[in-house]
């Protein structure tokens, strides 16, 4: 099973602070349901922290759960490390973003599935993949003044997803977010007309 055999969901991808994240409030607004794989990452990070820490070190435990500040700086400036967590993890999201896509299907309505990195992991296929774009410069800057980072946190970041311009040429549709938080409105309507006809 995979997500391309539910025809109400669409998967909304994007980079990272492109705004996935302002779109799905937009859309749960209006009342569409959302699948946050994130979401469901961070539950799996806290659920899994004892498998996790066996792997990576005890220090990165917390009080019930992952620091994820801290796992999040290694495996950053670690491709093998990172590679290590995802094939852990990624198994896991996968199986719980298609028991959750099953029970949305049954409603025969439009859901939405928010994936960051699905253009990255090829074992993931759609029928439609909206992607929430805005230009690299505006990625920075927002990253820079949202998440306090330095520039070469920011670097590593950006370098662990395919670059926001690839990601633009294999999206069905595009949800451009580098205006104002009313104009990214005004293009979720749009969006919505798009795929709703």
């Amino acid at each position: 099973m995979d997500i391309k055999d539910f025809k109400f969901a669409t998967v909304i991808t994007g980079g990272i602070a492109t705004g996935k994240s302002t779109v799905s409030s937009i859309l749960k607004e209006q009342g569409y349901e959302i699948i946050d794989a994130d979401k469901i990452a961070h539950t799996l990070l806290d659920l899994k922290r004892y498998e996790i820490a066996n792997i990576f070190g005890r220090e990165y435990l917390k009080e019930g759960g992952i620091d994820r500040a801290k796992l999040g700086k290694l495996i950053f400036s670690d491709n093998a490390k990172r590679k290590k967590l995802e094939s852990f993890l990624h198994p896991l999201i996968r199986e719980e973003l298609l028991k959750q896509a099953g029970a949305l299907e049954e409603w025969k309505r439009v859901f939405f599935i928010d994936i960051p990195l699905f253009f990255e992991k090829s074992d993931i296929h759609a029928n439609r993949v909206a992607l929430v774009y805005a230009p690299k410069d505006l990625q920075i800057k927002r990253m820079r003044s949202r998440d306090n980072l330095s520039d070469q946190e920011i670097e590593d970041r950006l370098k662990a997803q395919l670059p926001i311009e690839e990601k633009l040429k294999k999206s069905d549709i595009i949800i451009d977010n580098s205006g104002t938080i009313e104009e990214l409105r005004v293009n979720v309507n749009n969006f919505l007309t798009q795929i709703l006809i």
